[in-house]
């Protein structure tokens, strides 16, 4: 392997327990190749690990070991084996989920969800997109999958200069197929739907804010398939679903359909306008959904995306009847909870509304965080109640 030495700042980051170097702490790459795996010294030559090298990112490296070792496939498949086996642990109720989670699985910019017999994976840096052939082969004798889907069009892979592209590596890989998800019959679109399919993360979400609704209108905003609308819809009087996906929606109907749920209304609108003009019409609901894509993916717009989540959470609450309840989320990896708290309190002010916190989640379990990884906690989800 090459040797790659970086200085103190990145040896005490790598000690301190996070994976990843920056370019600007690079001090000799040692003619490393794109996509491989070196060794990494400090300032001393002492050994920091083993990592895979990228040449074009400002992640230039990305920690697969504290140890030297060799990174072939015996070493993948002892990577997958032992993720796997976390999943076993956390997954109940669900044939779909994530099975590789990145830097949390210590496979960083690796990710792989199971849908059922086919697995969708993102390689996501130079490294694992070079080794993507190996993991399958891993990941097909582990799984014996009818399919391993490679959906590799997330815009992140540009900052690694690789291209934008869809692949099957190994079987077959349909348009969509239907999982069971919590008893329910889902639709995942794995060519084209969101991230690899449905969202995944917000599953055990899902049931969480089903053991809030006693009957009355639920309101699921940015519903995109139906994910909340399909879960509220056995407890609730009637479910409004709301998106500006015409797409998403017609998935969401045929998922309602699947499932014999007729009590859910899909409707392709803005959420911001549609939700203004409901107070204006004193619209009210017992239980209201808020699951906004990210406002923001990058610090330098957070002032922005914390006035829009202020604003959708303000907008909400005018609806909501008293005893009603709000499920708020936030997926902006740079909204820490505090700040998705602090903004929704902010909302409860102007609205004039008292809420008592009654859970505060993050994702799912098979998108486990690492403590010392602050990264791998991305989702927020509070569930409040309107005294």
């Amino acid at each position: 392997m090459n040797e790659v030495r970086v200085n103190r700042k990145a040896a005490g980051r790598v000690a301190s327990g996070h994976p990843w170097i920056f370019a600007s702490d690079v001090t000799d790459r040692d003619g490393a190749q794109s996509g491989s795996a070196v060794r990494v010294l400090d300032p001393r030559g002492h050994l920091v690990g083993t990592a895979h090298y990228s040449s074009a990112s400002q992640i230039t490296l990305r920690m697969l070991s504290t140890r030297a070792e060799t990174i072939d496939r015996e070493f993948y498949l002892k990577r997958l084996r032992a993720a796997e086996e976390h999943r076993k642990l956390t997954v109940h109720y669900s044939e779909a989920y994530r099975v590789v989670h990145g830097e949390a699985d210590l496979l960083p910019a690796l990710v792989v969800d199971r849908y059922g017999g086919w697995l969708v994976m993102q390689t996501l840096d130079q490294g694992m997109d070079a080794a993507r052939h190996e993991i399958a082969s891993c990941l097909q004798e582990i799984f014996q999958p009818r399919g391993i889907l490679a959906r590799n069009d997330a815009a992140i892979r540009t900052k690694e200069e690789l291209p934008l592209k869809t692949e099957t590596l190994y079987g077959e890989a349909p348009e969509s197929v239907t999982v069971r998800m919590n008893h329910l019959n889902l639709r995942a679109d794995l060519l084209h739907g969101q991230k690899t399919g449905i969202f995944l993360d917000q599953r055990e979400n899902y049931l969480a804010a089903a053991r809030y609704v006693r009957g009355g209108r639920a309101l699921d905003c940015f519903t995109s398939t139906g994910g909340f609308a399909l879960h509220l819809a056995s407890k609730a009087e009637h479910v409004d679903a709301v998106d500006s996906s015409e797409h998403a929606l017609a998935t969401g109907q045929a998922n309602a359909d699947a499932n014999g749920i007729a009590n859910i209304a899909f409707q392709e609108a803005d959420v911001f306008d549609l939700l203004s003009g409901y107070a204006a019409a004193h619209r009210q609901y017992s239980l209201v959904v808020l699951d906004p894509p990210a406002f923001t993916k990058s610090r330098k717009n957070l002032d922005a995306a914390t006035s829009a989540y202020k604003e959708i959470n303000l907008r909400a609450l005018r609806l909501l009847e008293p005893g009603g309840i709000l499920v708020t989320c936030s997926c902006s990896q740079h909204m820490s909870e505090s700040m998705l708290l602090e903004t929704v309190a902010q909302a409860s002010l102007d609205a004039g509304r008292t809420l008592r916190i009654l859970e505060r989640r993050t994702q799912s379990q098979d998108h486990p965080i690492l403590l010392t990884v602050p990264e791998t906690l991305y989702l927020k989800c509070v569930i409040l109640e309107v005294m």
